[in-house]
């Protein structure tokens, strides 16, 4: 998979299309999660692929197999509480990180589904995060 030159100009229009249209029309497993910035306490908006684990929704955290977290996950770590968008909805979340054997179950069901993200876990040294999304009432 190639990457686009400007990932934050390619992210601004993902996330302009999504909510102009509802969501994703094609069905694709699509989300905008909302997250707190860590350091400027502003809220920073990332479009990502989910996949349904239950009542919860989850997350990987590859950054397609960089070294380092993506920010996303830097800043749900600082502040746990999120804002979940998918086609139709748009809900309150807590953001936990799956630890020890759930994180590793979790993430070989995913890998077995999506081959990708054993691809990126193996570029890199650092223990790719699972993040469970799950809804607030």
């Amino acid at each position: 998979m190639t990457l686009p030159a400007d990932m934050k100009a390619h992210n601004r229009q993902v996330i302009a299309d999504f909510r102009a249209n509802g969501g994703v029309p094609d069905g694709r497993p699509l989300l905008l999660l909302t997250t707190i910035g860590a350091r400027t306490g502003e809220p920073r908006t990332t479009p990502m692929m989910f996949i349904p684990d239950g009542d919860r929704l989850l997350v990987i955290a590859s950054n397609a197999g960089a070294p380092r977290h993506p920010d996303w996950y830097r800043n749900l770590v600082a502040n746990p509480q999120v804002t979940v968008e998918i086609t139709g909805e748009t809900y309150a979340a807590i953001a936990v990180a799956a630890e020890g054997e759930e994180r590793d179950r979790l993430f070989a069901d995913v890998a077995s589904r999506y081959p990708f993200f054993t691809e990126h876990q193996a570029k890199i040294a650092r223990t790719i995060p699972v993040v469970k999304l799950e809804r607030r009432d």
